[in-house]
């Protein structure tokens, strides 16, 4: 096989497609491609390849059987961006594309951050500003998974040679690169990578980033959750498993019990130590031990180990958990020498100084028991004080208390170690330990014996804590508080469980023990109530858990609000001035409950001290402050409280005057606020002026500019003054911000405008909602308006003109949900008005409706349909006539369930199925019928049909009496009738004629229902026509042309169709008013035949005419001059000429100028044709005349020759030629003859004669043949000239011919 045939471009037959994930999971991208020769696949980000080596760990690639795979590990924002794959080879290429989306969750943290210190850069003689952005919020992983987080970096000025230092922390300890953590920095991000989550790495991170301007930090909260057990019910993993107390052969191992106990109590657990340099672990204690600390001996001194530890309880056994750091089983004081930390492999070599010969070692000093529990006792001493006994080891002994029997412990190998664990001692008696130095000179005496000591835990579980305190923090966290377990030793910190209301399953808030009473649980459900219990951690083991606390809602929480702004005063007096301001932009995320006022006085520029305005607080937002002084300066501040306390202070205000105030127009309005923003109008607000001014204030006026156009721009939005407070303003560009101001107005003027509102954007932002109208199957009218963005502090606020409505009486206010209901009690015109919904605690949601007069009455009218239900009807009861005249009465409903009833009434009576009624009700359609045979004298009167289902009702007549049931009942008998004719051959259409456009009548007529043996036969006045032309029924219709029809035409025609079934008969009366209306309609078409009325000039005069395709002597035509009618003299006539119709003008004058018209009549409007025949028409036409009875008339007079000359004249020579012609002409022309084109002159040979003017004679006396030739005669006078010729050919006799010879 050729194998080009086999060579095809790359295909993609599973192209990769696009993900959305979270930050820290992995994603992978495949694709199937096939093609030949095989394709080399590249992967690109944002049109980049990409090249796994250049970024280790992070991207993976790969291929197999025509599969490819690019797997992006520990996906983070970066990695947001547009994937493609392209396949190539010798054929071509191809590539296909896909995103990739990684979000990020978003948390708290507890934790203030530190505002950063700029500091004078003396490298750069600048100052560094330094922002963190895009931050990392609270982050959840998983044990085993790889987790990463960062943020993006700004520094300005940005130096190239210039790099911060960046370093991260968790819970406050610095964090340097290990297996466990990487770092790195890119110029502009900081990430941290966590390549192995374990519980040990949950904790607070900061990413600190130093500048020499000072330094920026950034903190959030980092969960790590357990891994799914490998058995059932088996409990969570230990953590911070640490190596404590190392010596030569000895090591304390330590580690912190986990929150998870599977569900059963923690039985033990196990430890597990490693050489380092192997891979083989080996348990440590053959019985689980409940203390969260376990010496372990028997190490070799030098070797470095690593340590984990396993829980278990009667489930199974957990993971291990993380190993500890290596430690090296070396006496302390070389550690100390040789530096702390322990190598990875290997072994150290410990060399030891000469032993003193002979000198047994002292005895030990300050024996003492340090750790005892139920599982073993703990001995540590120091070394004897004699110098030069490195190579002292030591025996332990044992007694029981009360008895003075010592008990060597370790009677095979001495320990190397000043510490001893002692195991197998029974539980609850009491011990004394000593410890004896021994060497190679011997052994020494005992050490001074401990106190008695009980075999048992000395270190007690902690207590429960105390009572625990939820509070909200944000809409996913909680902040619980907790009272510290009382007179708690060792205390390692404390677990937190969380619960849902009623679910009865906790779940843990955090995996490693706290040390605070306080922590913030986060990934908790909005709007869940959740129940907190807390639990302490020592090395004993783990507390009882604390009572449950109160429920708690999982919602924002509240603080203080912010300060209030833009004070101004609305009225001064002498002691006296109002205040008004702006509400805070945060209100604390709980409603406002009031405003504190102070004010100071100001001297001479001096501020003085603050006093309260008022001890109450206020809830409006404009106040009147009293007892001021006259003529004295203030500035004012005001604060804002709700429930969660008093915010700080607002801004002092600008400095004002307490003065009277004696101005005409009034002060400014205040209060301003905006509602219903949507693209291209809004709803704003406004409280009146406290200060009226002279007058009442009758009106006002608002303005309104772009946010960022000058003042000067200020324009007027309403011409006239408007007297509510409040105004709906539209046509707003869409996307454009705008501020308002309003200006009150009195009789004395304007008053000056109030403070401009902040900036709003006209647009309608997503989810926007309107006031919906309802009115339910009970005919109750509501409005209804819905919520979206609705959160737990969040209520529906209805206004009536925009006036609140706290109680109305004449409506019912209900909310569910997010959904709110302002039902009508009983509406009517006291109801008008504009409805309006505001949702507090949003973004602004809110939407008005407004019920009008027409509105009201149309909902209404929907109210009565409702609650007096009609079945709706597509049509009202009608009759109609079916085949044979059967009478058919029905209606349609719009809709019927199976439900449907329909009773049938005839004249209140009712009637039913039967022999004269047949009814049918098709409940799928609504059609109901009813059909009767035919109509007789009784059935005249009133048809109803009366229709239910459920509640709803309807019902429809229909009268048929006097004339409408006469005229019907006649219908339907010839209906009948018509039923019986068709059953034969039958005309369908009846006779008729027709008028063609050659004014020809035919007569026509349809048939049907006719076969082969089927006639038909014409008639004129009862005589047959024969008609020439077969008959054919192929298409139905009979026909009879009548051309050039006329008065012997008329009568009366018939047609009459039969064969075996029956016969038809059509007449058509063509007499007296039949035959005038059809000539009528000839006459019609003659006269839409004719063409435009042209002008033509004769010799006689001037000739004005008409062709028409058909001329029938019975046409009735009138020429009129002027719109009158032309009476005809000899001079102006009329005629036809075949098809032409004329008007001749003879020897025309100026009186004969004017429109001309010949008018048609039809019996009808008639047709009249014009033409003008005056200016140049006329002009033109008078020449031509002239010109033609000028030619006409040189025609006439000219020279002529008459007649009487041959053509040829053959003469025998010695005859005498005489010829003879008539001359005309006048004046009488003169005569001239030619022989062969040359004049001849009269003589004795030729004479020429012209007699009496009329008579030209040609003789020659004695032909001879020099007589042969051409001859010509030539008349000419004025007029004209003409001539005539001849030919003379003489010949000579044979006989003479002969005789000459």
């Amino acid at each position: 096989m050729n194998e080009d045939s086999l060579m095809h471009t790359p295909e993609f037959v599973i192209k990769p497609r696009s993900h959305t994930v979270w930050e820290k999971q992995c994603v992978r991208l495949h694709c199937t491609v096939t093609g030949w020769p095989e394709p080399r696949v590249v992967w690109y980000k944002n049109n980049v390849s990409i090249d796994p080596m250049a970024h280790p760990g992070k991207y993976k690639l790969d291929s197999s059987y025509n599969v490819h795979c690019l797997e992006i590990n520990r996906c983070d924002f970066d990695d947001t961006a547009q994937y493609s794959v392209s396949a190539m080879n010798s054929k071509g290429e191809v590539s296909a594309i896909a995103s990739v989306v990684v979000k990020r969750f978003k948390g708290e943290v507890d934790e203030h951050l530190p505002s950063p210190r700029l500091l004078p850069c003396l490298e750069y003689g600048v100052t560094f500003e330094t922002h963190i952005v895009e931050k990392f919020g609270v982050t959840f992983g998983r044990e085993g998974e790889t987790l990463s987080f960062g943020c993006s970096v700004i520094i300005y000025p940005s130096l190239q040679r210039f790099q911060p230092e960046i370093e991260w922390y968790r819970d406050d300890k610095l964090l340097v690169p290990s297996k466990w953590v990487q770092t790195h920095w890119s110029g502009d991000r900081a990430t941290l990578t966590l390549t192995h989550l374990n519980k040990e790495d949950e904790g607070l991170y900061t990413l600190r980033v130093i500048t020499k301007s000072g330094f920026e930090t950034h903190s959030a909260y980092v969960f790590v959750r357990d891994a799914d057990a490998e058995s059932a019910g088996a409990p969570g993993a230990p953590l911070d498993v640490y190596c404590q107390d190392a010596n030569k052969d000895y090591v304390i191992v330590t580690w912190k019990q986990p929150a998870v106990d599977g569900g059963s109590a923690i039985l033990g657990y196990f430890v597990d130590r490693c050489e380092v340099g192997t891979k083989h672990w080996i348990q440590c204690n053959d019985t689980p031990v409940k203390f969260a600390r376990f010496p372990v001996t028997g190490l070799v001194e030098g070797r470095s180990y690593t340590f984990r530890v396993r829980a278990v309880n009667k489930a199974g056994m957990s993971y291990p958990s993380r190993v500890s750091e290596p430690v090296a089983a070396m006496d302390p004081a070389d550690r100390a020498r040789r530096g702390t930390s322990a190598p990875w492999t290997g072994q150290i070599i410990v060399t030891e100084e000469e032993p003193v010969e002979g000198v047994v070692p002292g005895r030990p000093r300050e024996l003492s028991v340090i750790e005892a529990t139920k599982n073993y006792v703990v001995l540590s001493w120091k070394p004897p004080g004699e110098k030069g006994h490195e190579g002292v080891m030591y025996y332990v002994e044992k007694c029981v208390s009360g008895t003075d029997s010592w008990q060597r412990v370790n009677t095979e190998i001495p320990v190397k170690s000043p510490r001893f664990a002692l195991f197998d001692l029974a539980e609850g008696k009491s011990y004394s330990f000593r410890v004896r130095c021994c060497n190679s000179a011997g052994v020494g005496e005992p050490s001074e014996p401990t106190e008695a000591t009980t075999v048992g835990d000395k270190l007690d579980i902690p207590s429960a804590p105390g009572r625990v305190v939820p509070t909200r923090n944000t809409d996913t966290s909680v902040v619980v508080s907790w009272e510290a377990s009382r007179d708690a030793k060792e205390l390692v910190g404390y677990y937190i469980d969380a619960s849902i209301v009623g679910s009865n399953t906790w779940e843990p808030c955090n995996n490693k023990p706290i040390k605070g009473t306080r922590f913030i649980c986060h990934g908790l459900t909005t709007g869940e109530k959740y129940v907190f219990r807390v639990r302490a951690v020592n090395a004993a083991g783990i507390s009882d858990f604390s009572q449950e606390s109160e429920a708690i809602e999982v919602k924002a929480a509240i603080a203080s609000p912010a300060p209030p702004y833009g004070i101004n005063v609305l009225e001064s007096v002498r002691d006296s001035m109002v205040l008004a301001w702006k509400q805070p932009t945060f209100i604390g995320g709980a409603d406002i409950t009031g405003y504190f006022i102070d004010y100071r006085e100001v001297i001479g520029g001096v501020s003085g001290k603050w006093h309260e305005a008022n001890i109450r607080s206020v809830s409006e937002r404009a106040y009147r402050v009293s007892d001021l002084k006259e003529n004295m300066l203030y500035q004012f501040q005001v604060r804002a409280a709700n429930m969660a306390g008093v915010g700080i202070p607002s801004v002092p205000s600008d400095t004002f005057k307490c003065e009277e105030w004696t101005i005409a127009v009034p002060g400014p309005p205040h209060d301003l606020q905006i509602q219903e923003v949507r693209k291209n109008s809004l709803v704003l607000l406004w409280k009146p002026p406290v200060y009226q001014g002279r007058d009442a204030v009758n009106g006002y006026y608002i303005d309104i500019k772009e946010a960022d156009a000058d003042f000067e721009k200020w324009r007027g939005v309403n011409e006239k003054a408007t007297d509510q407070k409040y105004i709906k303003i539209e046509d707003l560009k869409e996307g454009e911000s705008y501020v308002f101001r309003v200006r009150a107005q009195n009789k004395a003027g304007v008053g000056k405008p109030s403070e401009a509102t902040e900036p709003v954007n006209a647009v309608t932002k997503p989810g926007t909602s309107e006031i919906v109208v309802e009115v339910d199957d009970d005919g109750v009218i509501s409005l209804n308006f819905q919520c979206s963005d609705l959160n737990p502090d969040s209520k529906f606020i209805w206004s009536k003109n925009y006036e609140p409505m706290t109680d109305p009486d004449r409506m019912t206010l209900e909310t569910k949900g997010n959904k709110s209901k302002a039902t009508f009690k009983t509406p009517s015109e006291e109801d008008l008005g504009v409805y309006s919904c505001v949702v507090t605690h949003t973004d602004g949601v809110s939407a008005s409706y407004t019920l009008s007069e027409e509105g009201l009455k149309e909902l209404l009218k929907i109210s009565h349909e409702h609650k007096f239900p009609t079945i709706p009807l597509k049509s009202e009861l009608a009759v109609e006539l079916l085949e044979k005249g059967r009478v058919r009465f029905w209606l349609q409903a719009e809709k019927m369930t199976a439900n449907g009833k329909v009773e049938y009434v005839f004249n209140d009576n009712m009637i039913s199925q039967g022999e004269k009624y047949k009814m049918n009700f098709d409940k799928n359609t609504g059609v109901i019928e009813m059909f009767m045979e035919t109509l007789s004298k009784e059935d005249e009167g009133t048809f109803t049909f009366q229709l239910q289902d459920g509640k709803a009702t309807n019902q429809s007549s229909l009268v048929l009496i006097g004339d409408v049931f006469k005229q019907l009942q006649k219908e339907s008998e010839f209906q009948r009738k018509e039923w019986h004719r068709k059953q034969g051959p039958h005309f369908v259409e009846y006779l008729s004629y027709e008028v063609t456009p050659e004014c020809c009548v035919r007569l026509k007529c349809r048939v049907g229902n006719m076969k082969k043996e089927s006639v038909a036969l014409w008639y004129k006045d009862g005589r047959e026509i024969k008609v020439n032309e077969k008959l054919d029924f192929s298409e139905g219709v009979l026909t009879l042309e009548i051309a050039q029809i006329s008065k012997k035409d008329a009568g009366i025609y018939e047609v009459v169709v039969k064969d075996d079934r029956g016969k038809d008969t059509s007449t058509l009366n063509l007499t007296d008013q039949g035959f005038k209306d059809l000539m009528n309609q000839v006459f019609s078409v003659i006269a839409n035949s004719s063409t435009p009325l042209k002008i033509q000039s004769t010799e006689e005069g001037i000739r004005l005419y008409t062709f028409v395709n058909y001329y029938n002597d019975e046409l009735h035509i009138t020429w009129h001059h002027k719109d009158a009618a032309i009476a005809f003299t000899d001079r102006i006539k009329s005629g036809v000429v075949g098809e032409q119709l004329w008007l001749q003008i003879s020897e025309p004058t100026e009186k004969d100028k004017g429109k001309y018209a010949i008018e048609f009549f039809d019996g009808k409007g008639g047709l009249r044709r014009t033409v003008e025949l005056a200016g140049q028409a006329f002009d033109d036409a008078y020449a031509e005349f002239q010109r033609l009875k000028a030619a006409a008339i040189a025609e006439r007079n000219r020279a002529r020759v008459a007649g009487g000359l041959p053509d040829v004249v053959t003469i025998q020579e010695g005859k005498a030629l005489n010829l003879t012609c008539n001359i005309s002409g006048d004046p009488s022309p003169e005569v001239t003859w030619l022989k062969n084109e040359r004049e001849m002159v009269s003589d004795d040979h030729y004479i020429l004669k012209f007699e009496s003017g009329k008579f030209a004679s040609f003789t020659i006396t004695s032909v001879n043949t020099s007589d042969s030739g051409k001859y010509s005669i030539l008349v000419k006078n004025k007029y004209g000239t003409e001539s005539g010729d001849f030919t003379v050919s003489v010949f000579i006799p044979d006989e003479v011919v002969g005789k000459k010879k």
